[in-house]
């Protein structure tokens, strides 16, 4: 990626910490709460490049005043800068650069009548690879992150059958494609060579936190641990879409396993300045 140097770092995770969570959740909540979150664990530099904030136009924020409890609810964890990524799928979630942006302008301005201007609020989109998205890409008709790095997601359910061409249109096109949660993928968790292969085909990955907790179960949560042992994972995000979620972070693991993450969350620095 021009001008952009990534690092990598392999990460562990306490499979008796999670084992423990599962039976416990509320003495887990309670002991990293008092233990392990008393102080900011994000560096400032620290952005979230992929979250749900801009509320009414996705699953995500519901309402003007949701979206700031949630901004202010992530800084309880030292995240300050964020970029939003709202849905953009045909028949669902039908946004447009002008909606995401308008949405993005009225956090911003609900922000600065807050006095919360330390809060850095931006937007970009989280698209999925659909047909529609192939007529975006034709039109340039797209926010990215940083100068030219698109996220993209896919359908839960089974890969788009000409991906790997659609990767290539992408970066032929001059955009640098950014796989969502690549870890949530269930069909390639008995076929992990196809990570490989979709980096050889110059895709990013971002690795959801939350999947690093157990939240969207077991299996998620070893591939992540997978991926990041094997050097895949180039950036990260919450993927923030209510509070739940930030209450699960709270088992993100100990200082120790965040502090494995910092190389990552110093590229998401590097990304989106």
């Amino acid at each position: 990626m021009p001008g952009i140097k990534f690092e990598a770092k392999k990460q562990t995770c306490s499979s008796e910490i999670n084992k423990f969570a599962k039976t416990n959740p509320t003495k887990v909540f309670e002991f990293f709460r008092k233990k392990t979150f008393e102080k900011e664990i994000f560096q400032t530099s620290f952005v979230d490049i992929h979250a749900h904030l801009i509320p009414g136009i996705d699953d995500g924020a519901k309402t003007l005043d949701n979206s700031v409890e949630l901004l202010l609810k992530m800084g309880e964890f030292g995240i300050q800068n964020f970029v939003a990524t709202p849905h953009v799928m045909a028949g669902i979630w039908n946004n447009t650069s002008k909606t995401i942006l308008e949405g993005r302008d009225m956090v911003r301005n609900e922000l600065k009548k807050r006095d919360l201007s330390h809060i850095r609020f931006d937007a970009a989109a989280e698209y999925m690879l659909d047909e529609q998205f192939r007529n975006r890409l034709k039109h340039k008709d797209l926010l990215t992150l940083g100068e030219n790095h698109l996220l993209v997601e896919m359908s839960y359910l089974n890969a788009p059958v000409d991906l790997f061409e659609t990767l290539f249109d992408i970066q032929m096109a001059g955009y640098q494609p950014i796989l969502a949660h690549p870890e949530r993928y269930l069909f390639y968790h008995s076929k992990f060579s196809m990570y490989q292969k979709l980096k050889t085909a110059g895709c990013l990955f971002q690795l959801n936190l939350l999947s690093l907790t157990g939240y969207y179960g077991n299996s998620i949560r070893k591939t992540a641990i997978k991926l990041l042992k094997g050097n895949l994972i180039d950036l990260v995000g919450t993927d923030t879409h209510h509070l739940n979620h930030l209450e699960a972070m709270n088992l993100l693991g100990s200082k120790k396993n965040l502090a494995l993450l910092e190389p990552i969350f110093k590229n998401n620095a590097a990304l989106h300045r």
